[in-house]
């Protein structure tokens, strides 16, 4: 059963005494009762049956549907002259009815004399507030008081005839007034039997204008026929008046084409200017942009003229110094050669004066050889050297492709440990989510947003009705530890931060503190916290051998678990393993009753008819909140932290690794170019050394081996006097050449530091002087567009429109005559209001009023009455009738609406009553388990029956089902007695009372029904009565259960 009331609501409308006085068999009688569970017994005549009649009584009911009396006076104790009834209903809560003027109790008091009869309700200091019906009507629908239906006071007659028929009908009338039906039926019907009945009247009403209305319409019909004479005369004169106007308006056409030709022409004349004005503008902002040029090349200029004046200087400088640099390199490098020649000559000539006559021939060929020895040697060094060249330079081609691969792989280093940190962040926030979360449960479902709102829930916990429960997350597990968690956090993850409050009032609570606690978008459920946890059947869950998410999902609270199978269908949705078996499942077996496939790693399968769908895991879903090993998860995070850390570092390691390798590699390249410029230079120099070699030879061929001996040694104290000179000189040409290489190096430092300075400003003033030319280029080209259209403007536009004028001139001449004598016929306003004639022209206008010329002759033949007595008839006569059909029609409208409406509310009558029907055998089969009978209500709302079939414990192995009527007595009545507690559990009000509920059962009977009806009586919540003979020793005692015995009646 659900969960008991809460004592704060349920004190109102409840009975809290009763007094009665003169009624019935009673003289003065005086009864207080408890506020959940009264037993009332007593022999038989002790007057207990008066009880609830008072109670009927003091609420309006008719004394002849109380079934003891004929007239309200018959209730007057026999020699007496009045009768009270007083009855104080608790008014306390927020049910209460209006506390303010009626305070914590409300006193019902019913005054009956011989003649009268009359109604008082008092405040709780027993002061009169209305004696009038309509307040006391208005107080028991506040309460839901019928004391007419069964389930609300059941009497002794009601009692016994409920328990004692069998009828099926009967049981029908008991079911249709217990649940209220029979009510809303009989007023449904009602007005659909006015509705008829109106519309009857409302058809009779039209009937009755029917012949008028023929009239009207043949008199419309004459009407109509003579009119169309008066169109067709109207239509001549019309037709006369566009033809004298017709004129004009062709003239005016062709003015108007004319002139729209007039105004293009002269349109032309501004686009024209418009364009000679834009070039002439772009002119002046090309100028000015061409003077701030100007001006800023100007301005650079005079920045970096200074600096050009010391860079011409340094650069004519460096040329002067290196022009004498080499000079003195190539004199340094002749005179070493000559000096290196005339030392060899002298040698040579001092040979052949030792040997001249002798071995001259041979002499000369060894000197030529070793000369010709040294020059290939000189070659082949030459040789070596251009080749280390090209070694130096496929190294340094290679270095700079080795760089270029370091640093790219610098760069992709960079960003691997850039995508490391940034999973590393990851990592620490869903830690420290999850370390929160081991803390407080509750913060995994909302953060510390849902904190506040349970900080502010518990602030506001008395104005719910039930205290909310959520978020669902917190309070249900997952068995297996962790191997679900995320196959169940993909598929109802959105539920698991939801709150789940028992009504619409509630919820708006529950909103408002959300709003309090800054949580926007909260997620609630509105479910009935007394709904027990429902049982699934085995037919309406998918038979796969795989668990569905019930059950492997687990709460303390039942509430919990209704609101996820009724919310995400848990009991459909089914976990598997792997990705192969879950493709085999939902794709292959597909099982009745499924609804989705998820699997251990998050995917998702369903097919909908044909179409077949896998959804990939997704990755913002978070599946440590249902995990019990928090801790353990935790730990694999952070192991998996620290190999991220790991990672990042050594990534770094190797950042630094390659940033080093690329600076070797630059200083290596740079040292390579050194050697390639040092190398350069040693091969010029020996290229020299070799030219001198040759040119030696070439000499030495040329001397005449026929000179004298004396002549030679002459000539070698000459030549030895030359080499003394030469070495001399060449001396102070090697200081010099020194002091030059020294001097270049430093004017080529110097110019290299003043070029890197002016660098940017000289880039600056080329990229202006682009840009001057290019707005000097659109300048020019402006200038071209606007002579362009100048001799446009003169040649063709300005022309065309003298041309234009002289002929528009003409036609204003020609429309002045043609306007004269159409005037003279109709003024241009009267035809204007005819319609005008602008669309056809004088010659159809000519056809036309010919045609209508002779048409006219024929219908003036045809009719000779006066049109305008047909129109004052048609008008007396529509008069008479208008009002009437406005008036039908509005009632016929509101009619309709009516219909539509009555329709609504029968389809949600028959709706209700499906649902009431479902609703009373599931009630009734609940109260029959007690005692181990299962039954079934059938209910057939056509033939108006209500049947009850039960299944007895002896018919388990069987499929026997016997009628009620089969059964004993005492079974028949605990059956009956189910049924009954059925309707009370579908139907609300603030205390119900049961007289003699226990005649025609057995002991045993009596002892189950007694304890089903305490039981269910404590756990519904509202105030009963029992009303007794026999003993009720056999109920167990309890605090909210009271017992009276009524004193025994006077011999």
């Amino acid at each position: 059963m659900g969960s008991e009331a809460d004592p704060a609501t349920r004190k109102a409308g409840i009975i809290s005494k009763i007094r009665l006085e003169n009624f019935m068999c009673h003289s003065s009688l005086q009864i207080e009762f408890g506020d959940w569970v009264n037993f009332i017994t007593g022999q038989n005549g002790s007057g207990k049956s008066a009880i609830l009649t008072s109670l009927c009584v003091a609420f309006g009911c008719r004394a002849r549907d109380t079934q003891r009396a004929s007239s309200v006076k018959d209730f007057i104790k026999t020699g007496c002259s009045y009768a009270v009834v007083i009855v104080e209903i608790k008014n306390q809560g927020v049910d209460a009815f209006k506390p303010d003027l009626y305070g914590e109790m409300i006193i019902v008091e019913r005054r009956i004399t011989d003649s009268s009869s009359s109604i008082i309700l008092k405040d709780h200091k027993g002061k009169k507030v209305a004696q009038r019906k309509i307040e006391l009507r208005e107080l028991v629908e506040h309460f839901n008081i019928d004391v007419e239906n069964p389930c609300v006071i059941m009497s002794q007659d009601k009692s016994r005839e409920f328990l004692h028929s069998g009828s099926e009908k009967d049981k029908f009338k008991f079911f249709f007034k217990a649940t209220l039906l029979l009510q809303v039926s009989e007023l449904l019907q009602h007005i659909k039997n006015q509705l008829d009945a109106a519309n009857s009247v409302v058809e009779e009403l039209e009937s009755l204008i029917r012949p008028v209305q023929k009239e009207l319409d043949e008199l419309l019909d004459k009407i109509k026929n003579m009119e169309h004479i008066e169109e067709i005369d109207l239509q001549r004169q019309i037709l006369i008046k566009k033809l004298a106007w017709s004129l004009v308006y062709d003239v005016d056409k062709q003015i108007h084409d004319h002139g729209s030709r007039l105004e293009k022409l002269k349109d032309r004349v501004p686009a024209c200017q418009a364009k000679i004005d834009r070039q002439l503008a772009k002119q002046e902002e090309l100028n000015r942009l061409l003077q701030t040029k100007k001006m800023e090349i100007s301005s650079l200029m005079e920045k970096t003229s200074e600096v050009r004046k010391m860079q011409d200087e340094l650069q004519e400088k460096l040329s002067v110094a290196a022009k004498e640099m080499f000079e003195l390199q190539e004199e340094e490098t002749w005179g070493r050669n000559s000096i290196k020649k005339m030392i060899k000559h002298v040698e040579l000539l001092e040979h052949q004066v030792h040997e001249f006559h002798e071995q001259y021939v041979k002499d000369s060929q060894v000197k030529d050889g070793e000369i010709e020895s040294e020059i290939r040697s000189l070659q082949a060094e030459v040789d070596t050297v251009s080749s280390s060249i090209q070694r130096l330079q496929e190294k340094e081609n290679k270095l700079l492709e080795d760089l270029l691969s370091m640093k790219n792989s610098a760069r992709d280093t960079l960003m691997e440990i850039e995508e490391y940190e940034r999973q590393h962040r990851a990592l620490q926030r869903e830690i420290s989510e999850l370390k929160q979360c081991q803390t407080n449960k509750v913060t995994a479902f909302g953060g510390e947003r849902v904190l506040r709102l349970l900080q502010a829930i518990e602030r506001n916990k008395k104005k719910f009705k039930k205290a909310p429960i959520g978020p669902i997350g917190a309070h249900v597990t997952l068995s297996n530890g962790g191997v679900w968690s995320l196959a169940v956090e993909t598929a109802i993850g959105r539920l698991l931060d939801a709150f789940v409050v028992t009504n619409h009032g509630d919820s708006l609570i529950l909103r408002s503190c959300a709003k309090e606690a800054n949580y926007s978008n909260v997620q609630i459920i509105i479910y009935d916290f007394s709904r027990p946890r429902l049982h699934i059947p085995d037919n309406m869950v998918p038979r796969t051998g795989h668990p569905t998410i019930l059950s492997v999902l687990h709460s303390d609270r039942a509430t919990i678990i209704n609101a996820l199978v009724d919310m995400g269908s848990i009991e459909r949705q089914v976990l598997v393993k792997d990705y192969d078996t879950g493709r085999s499942v939902a794709f292959e077996q597909r099982p009745q009753n499924l609804k989705d496939i998820f699997t251990s790693d998050g995917f998702r399968m369903f097919s909908r008819g044909p179409v077949q769908t896998i959804l990939p895991p997704n990755k913002r879903v978070r599946a440590g909140r249902l995990c019990n090993s928090v801790g353990d998860q935790i730990s694999k995070l952070e192991k998996e932290a620290m190999n991220l850390e790991e990672n990042i570092q050594h990534g770094r390691g190797r950042k630094r690794d390659f940033d080093a390798q690329v600076q070797g590699a630059e200083r290596e390249l740079q040292s390579i170019k050194r050697q390639c410029l040092e190398t350069e230079r040693s091969i010029t120099s020996k290229r020299l050394a070799l030219q001198d070699l040759k040119n030696g030879l070439a000499a030495e061929r040329t001397v005449d081996p026929l000179t004298d001996a004396s002549e030679l040694q002459q000539e070698i104290s000459r030549l030895r006097l030359q080499v003394q000179e030469k070495e001399t000189l060449l001396q102070e040409v090697e200081r010099k050449r020194e002091s030059a290489e020294d001097k270049a190096n430093s004017l080529n430092l110097s110019h290299e530091n003043l070029r890197e300075s002016v660098k940017e400003e000289i880039l600056a003033i080329e990229e202006a002087e682009k840009d001057l030319l290019i707005i000097e280029e659109e300048m020019q080209s402006a200038e071209r567009e606007k002579t362009h259209y100048e001799r446009i403007m003169d040649e063709k536009v300005l022309s065309d429109i003298k041309e234009a004028e002289s002929l528009s001139q003409k036609l204003h001449l020609e429309r002045q005559e043609n306007f004269e004598k159409a005037s003279k016929i109709c003024s241009e306003t009267e035809m204007e209001s005819v319609g005008g004639c602008s669309e056809v022209n004088s010659e159809q206008l000519s056809i036309q009023l010919k045609r209508i010329d002779r048409q006219l002759r024929q219908e003036k033949q045809r009719f000779t009455e006066s049109i305008d007595d047909l129109r004052e008839t048609y008008h007396k006569k529509e008069q008479k009738i208008l009002k009437k059909k406005q008036t039908y029609q509005a009632f016929r409208e509101k009619l309709e609406a009516c219909q539509k409406a009555l329709d609504i509310r029968w389809n949600k009558f028959n709706r209700n009553a499906a649902l009431l029907k479902r609703q009373l055998t599931w009630q009734f089969n609940s109260h029959l388990r007690k005692k181990g009978i299962s039954g079934v209500v059938k209910v057939d709302y056509e033939a108006k029956t209500l049947s009850v079939e039960v299944k007895m414990p002896q018919d388990a192995l069987g499929n026997a089902v016997r009628d009620t009527r089969g059964l004993s007595g005492g079974e028949r009545s605990f059956s009956t007695l189910c049924f009954a507690l059925a309707l009370h559990e579908m139907t609300e009000a603030p205390f119900r009372a049961m007289d003699e509920f226990d005649v025609f059962m057995d002991a045993v009977s009596r002892k189950i029904s007694l304890d089903a009806l305490v039981d269910f009586a404590v756990a519904q919540g509202s105030q009963w009565i029992f009303i007794t003979p026999h003993d009720i020793s056999m109920v167990k005692n309890g605090e909210r259960i009271k017992k009276q015995q009524m004193a025994a009646p006077r011999s």
